[in-house]
């Protein structure tokens, strides 16, 4: 499959397949600034963007173009400059206290990073139990388990996992507090293909089953076949959005 199949499955438009969907994060002419002395460099430049209930969104970009910066100004993770963001049309999170911004991300969000962050002295059914107490609602843990490929390996300790599988217990254990949004920042980065691509699949699983928004920062173009929608960062601006028309299920997409 040629890296430029995206290109050909996809085309900029408007988001009429999206129609129908409530708009769960919005992004009004949002900026972050940095000084260097007295110099301003913007890591965002006025972003404008909607987020849909139950989509996967892929976020692309070169290095130092702000994706990363925009995914922890969405998450909460870190304070625009200036700008709104709207959950569900009501609350501007940009204007929440410290504390009001924690208990919002502990009560409606989940991360998923490059690196696992597990407990060692605990098995992997115990590490998902820990996320099911953050929730507010009791989770069916074995259920997870389940969706994510490791009913064999719940009594196991993570020395005895494999990096795939270690990524899919924090898989596991952001989803079992049933968050509304997930936030994936490289969640392939450290793994090879084969096992990558067992950690996107286990990702599309759970947006199936759950509708949990899904927003997937990384470098790997591939991985935005399986998007509903692509946005392109360049420079803190969102220089191209695109409607994937033809999603490609994980072990069909190109690698890196």
């Amino acid at each position: 499959m040629k890296k430029d199949k995206l290109k050909d499955n996809c085309e900029i438009k408007k988001e009429e397949n999206i129609k129908g969907k409530p708009v769960i994060l919005k992004l009004n002419n949002v900026f972050k600034t940095y000084y260097l002395g007295e110099v301003p460099t913007h890591a965002l430049n006025g972003v404008n963007l909607d987020i849909y209930e139950g989509e996967i969104l892929v976020i692309l970009g070169p290095s130092g173009s702000g994706k990363t910066t925009l995914l922890n100004v969405l998450s909460g993770l870190d304070r625009p400059t200036s700008g709104d963001i709207i959950y569900k049309d009501k609350d501007n999170i940009a204007k929440y206290s410290e504390r009001k911004i924690t208990n919002f991300r502990r009560k409606y969000l989940g991360f998923i990073f490059q690196t696992y962050n597990l407990l060692e002295h605990l098995n992997v059914r115990e590490n998902i139990l820990v996320g099911s107490k953050l929730g507010n609602s009791k989770a069916d843990i074995d259920s997870i388990i389940s969706v994510v490929g490791l009913s064999r390996h719940k009594e196991k300790y993570m020395y005895e996992l494999s990096g795939g599988e270690q990524q899919r217990v924090s898989i596991a254990r952001a989803i079992a507090k049933k968050p509304s949004i997930m936030f994936a920042d490289e969640p392939t980065g450290a793994l090879d293909e084969k096992t990558g691509k067992i950690v996107l699949k286990t990702l599309v699983d759970i947006n199936k089953k759950y509708n949990t928004t899904m927003i997937i920062v990384t470098h790997n173009p591939g991985i935005a076949e399986i998007a509903d929608r692509v946005i392109h960062v360049n420079s803190g601006n969102i220089d191209k959005l695109i409607v994937n028309e033809d999603k490609v299920k994980p072990e069909d997409i190109s690698w890196g």
